[in-house]
């Protein structure tokens, strides 16, 4: 049976709904632990710095955070590795550079990439329902008409 993956995805967690025979079979979720530039920036405010020490801070500040993210999309990838569709949405662009690490990645070649779409923080029940949507938009359907 096929595996189907729907991963909602931003800087702070990811959240991977993976069905089998459209029905849910497990949720996971993982937290980033990729820096914000708001702290950042607050700490580098606290004392007074040169220009270039300053510079030198925001260049190992995103040298750092680069890695962070590496670190993460890598771990959302070993959660996927299995998955036949996967289906990526969130804000922001952290589900772009999934995307890209995915189609990067030899090993995750057979996984076939469904979408890509932008959407607005969602709730667990909203994330769930929309993976479940997506892959089974006939059911959806039915549940609508079913309501009216």
């Amino acid at each position: 049976m096929e595996k189907q993956v729907g991963i909602w995805i931003d800087t702070k967690k990811a959240i991977i709904v993976a069905l089998e025979g459209h029905k849910e079979e497990k949720i996971t979720e993982i937290d980033s632990e990729v820096e914000n530039r708001i702290y950042h920036n607050e700490e580098s405010n606290k004392g007074t710095f040169s220009g270039s020490h300053q510079s030198d801070n925001e260049t190992k500040f995103d040298n750092r955070k680069k890695e962070q993210m590496d670190y993460y999309l890598t771990a959302v990838m070993n959660r996927i590795k299995n998955s036949d569709y996967l289906y990526i949405f969130g804000p922001a662009e952290t589900k772009l550079k999934l995307e890209q690490k995915i189609q990067a990645e030899k090993s995750l070649n057979k996984i076939k990439i469904k979408a890509v779409e932008t959407a607005d923080k969602m709730t667990l029940n909203e994330v769930v329902a929309r993976v479940k949507d997506f892959y089974n938009p006939l059911q959806r359907k039915l549940n609508l008409a079913h309501r009216l």
